[in-house]
């Protein structure tokens, strides 16, 4: 958070510290995981945690970095995502076994923390918090959009327990439009048969439901409108939200890997014009066709501090994307219907398919990523 040091997630088990300002290499955590790290989050300015393949969770020391402040074991598959709530310091994390599983941080030891399953949902591919961690959204392989609406993270939620908001596919309009159906897929891999055991309704408490406003942890379900896309699932292989709450950023690509999209889908607040009405919460308001290149890899893409700019990965650079030609505040630049993103700038210095890129939070500075393992960083010229 304070900039001081740029940590990299690394296969074959290594996690990398930079100097970000001097691009000096600060040290390297040879043996952080038993596999491949996947995330990284920093819960204040020295405390951080990886999670990995190997199933496991590591909490992280800056000033005593030879050893592990402890690990954490509940997932039984391998862990995706890392997000943190400073209020309650509840740590949340999800990966393939589909469970979102949530951390005491303030009681944690040498031997871990204490933990409790979450949530569950099949398909999970990505989980992250709004910045006032106040909605939960979870992003699938089969193409759903899960969105958990004025969060609770001290109850956990099962099967039966949780109130549902009907499914439905978001629109470029104000048009209501039924909920389209995707077949459940792996990254990288062909289209299987269509599979509507995600969330099903019938499994679901209806007494819990009530017309209108929405009680604690209450469940929407989406299908996001991708261009291009409307008779062909699609799998949401990354997702990321603005730094003001504003609107939600994914990275879509098609069942068959041929194309990929970057969408931005802005929030709208407020229970449905009529109770009958299911609710959508998300309009897709921008979006722009990625490089089909490096099928099968996720690609991470992000917002800028300030919420201008999207840094996207691009074949082997990246590209710095706007709302319009002057990097105007979203809530300026709202079109009625669906836009394209206005490329600002590439930027391209790797030999191999980038995966991911990150702004710095304080400095005028990205860095991006690429698949043989070469850390690039950027900053103007002034």
């Amino acid at each position: 958070p304070c900039r001081s040091v740029l940590t990299v997630a690394c296969e074959q088990t290594e996690v990398l510290l930079f100097d970000p300002i001097s691009s000096k290499h600060i040290k390297t955590l040879s043996e952080a995981h038993e596999d491949c790290v996947n995330n990284i989050r920093f819960l204040d300015n020295r405390l951080f945690a990886t999670c990995s393949d190997d199933t496991t969770i590591a909490l992280w020391d800056l000033r005593k970095l030879n050893t592990k402040v402890c690990t954490l074991h509940g997932h039984t598959s391998w862990v995706k995502n890392i997000e943190y709530d400073t209020n309650t310091r509840l740590l949340v994390t999800s990966g393939f076994d589909g469970n979102v599983i949530i951390w005491d941080t303030n009681r944690c030891t040498e031997d871990g923390c204490p933990h409790k399953k979450f949530f569950h949902t099949r398909f999970l591919m990505r989980m992250r918090l709004t910045p006032d961690c106040s909605k939960m959204l979870i992003s699938t392989s089969s193409g759903y959009l899960l969105i958990l609406h004025d969060l609770d993270l001290n109850k956990s939620l099962e099967v039966g327990s949780y109130p549902i908001l009907r499914a439905r596919r978001t629109t470029t309009s104000s048009d209501v439009t039924s909920s389209g159906s995707s077949g459940p897929r792996a990254v990288g891999s062909p289209c299987h048969q269509n599979d509507s055991g995600l969330l099903s309704e019938k499994h679901v408490s209806r007494s819990s439901q009530r017309e209108g406003g929405s009680p604690r942890n209450s469940l929407e379900v989406l299908t996001p409108e991708v261009p291009g896309e409307r008779d062909r699932g699609n799998c949401i292989t990354s997702l990321q939200l603005h730094p003001k709450g504003w609107a939600t950023l994914l990275r879509c690509s098609s069942n068959t890997d041929d194309q990929e999209w970057t969408c931005v889908y802005e929030f709208q607040e407020g229970a449905p014009v009529r109770p009958v009405s299911p609710r959508c919460s998300l309009r897709l308001t921008h979006c722009i066709e990625e490089a089909n290149v490096g099928r099968g890899y996720i690609k991470e893409l992000c917002f800028s501090p300030d919420g201008r700019m999207i840094s996207s990965p691009h074949g082997f650079g990246i590209r710095l994307l706007g709302f319009d030609a002057h990097c105007s505040e979203l809530v300026d630049c709202l079109p009625k219907e669906a836009s394209p993103l206005k490329e600002i700038r590439s930027l391209y210095s790797h030999n191999d398919v980038v995966l991911t890129t990150k702004f710095s939070p304080t400095h005028c500075q990205i860095a991006s990523g690429c698949l043989s393992g070469r850390v690039s960083l950027y900053q103007p010229k002034f």
